[in-house]
């Protein structure tokens, strides 16, 4: 039947469509959304993408943040910003060399923040790039150095602290009493020099040629002697408490009331070191090779010693020495 005043009816829907359906909105072209990220470091804003911040360093802690898997790498701010609890007064260098592989800073930025900042993110080669520019850039010589020591006493502290020295050449030298706090001597060669009584706290001295040196009484607390080369050494009543030795090398070094609490030395080599009357309460013993060690009278009391070798020990160690 025709409807009434000629009106067309409206159309009958097709059986299999439906008629509720929302109105779609067709997505960003290319994962747009997906690609850029806006990060907060520390108060400081940062937009990039996601392809910059894993292409460079894909094995990097920062890139596994930011990979496509990851749901969520950090919390957010307000304003949808990844909260990074770092300096970002820093960061930007960091940015910048994810985006073109260099190391770009101005003057006033501090080349050992930026260091401290890549090894945060996990930046290896970044970590590289820093520590040849710091090697490159030693203002001080050997012969500079001797011309200092010839017209001190011993006796009398030399004020090094904060120093860039790092790659120097300063073996087999008298370096008594000298302040090296804070000092820069990464990858330089202090072997068999004298270095007692010295101040090395919180000096970076990763990757040091230390053998056969002379560290008797040094003050060296919160001192950075990764993977050092430490052996045959005379550490007699050194403080190296809350040092970074991870790895460091000290195979028959004397280390007779040295202080090495809650210092990090796991996996470091300390066969047939003499540890009499030690002190590494709270040390990180972790895989550490302490084959052949004297520990008479040695504190151990919380010592993380999984993984540890202790096999040949001089003398056996009591349960006194690591009980908490």
């Amino acid at each position: 039947m025709e409807p009434p005043n000629g009106t067309v009816p409206p159309a009958e829907p097709a059986a299999d469509s439906d008629p509720v359906a929302p109105i779609r909105t067709a997505p960003e072209p290319d994962g747009r959304a997906e690609r850029w990220v806006t990060l907060n470091v520390g108060g400081e804003i940062f937009t990039t993408t996601r392809l910059t911040l894993t292409n460079r360093e894909p094995n990097s802690m920062i890139a596994r943040m930011f990979a496509q898997d990851q749901l969520k790498p950090a919390e957010q701010d307000g304003q949808g910003a990844y909260l990074i609890d770092r300096n970002g007064h820093y960061f930007r260098p960091i940015l910048d060399y994810l985006r073109h592989g260099r190391v770009i800073y101005d003057p006033h930025v501090s080349l050992q923040g930026i260091l401290e900042e890549a090894r945060y993110y996990g930046l290896d080669g970044l970590a590289r790039l820093i520590q040849e520019i710091e090697r490159a850039d030693v203002s001080l010589t050997r012969l500079d150095f001797i011309r200092t020591l010839v017209t001190s006493s011993h006796t009398t502290e030399l004020r090094f602290q904060g120093v860039h020295l790092s790659g120097i050449n300063l073996s087999k030298l008298d370096l008594r009493n000298i302040n090296f706090k804070y000092a820069c001597l990464s990858h330089c060669n202090l072997s068999y020099a004298n270095l007692s009584w010295c101040c090395l706290e919180r000096a970076e001295l990763r990757c040091a040629n230390l053998e056969g040196a002379k560290l008797h009484s040094v003050m060296a607390a919160c001192a950075d002697l990764q993977g050092a080369k430490l052996k045959c050494c005379d550490l007699t009543r050194c403080s190296l408490e809350n040092a970074n030795m991870k790895g460091a090398t000290l195979e028959g070094s004397v280390m007779e009331g040295v202080s090495l609490r809650v210092a990090n030395l796991k996996s470091a080599n300390m066969r047939n070191c003499t540890l009499n009357d030690a002190d590494m309460a709270g040390a990180n013993l972790e895989s550490c090779d302490l084959t052949g060690c004297n520990l008479k009278g040695a504190n151990l009391r919380g010592a993380n010693l999984k993984g540890a070798q202790l096999e040949k020990l001089v003398t056996p160690v009591h349960m006194s020495q690591i009980d908490i």
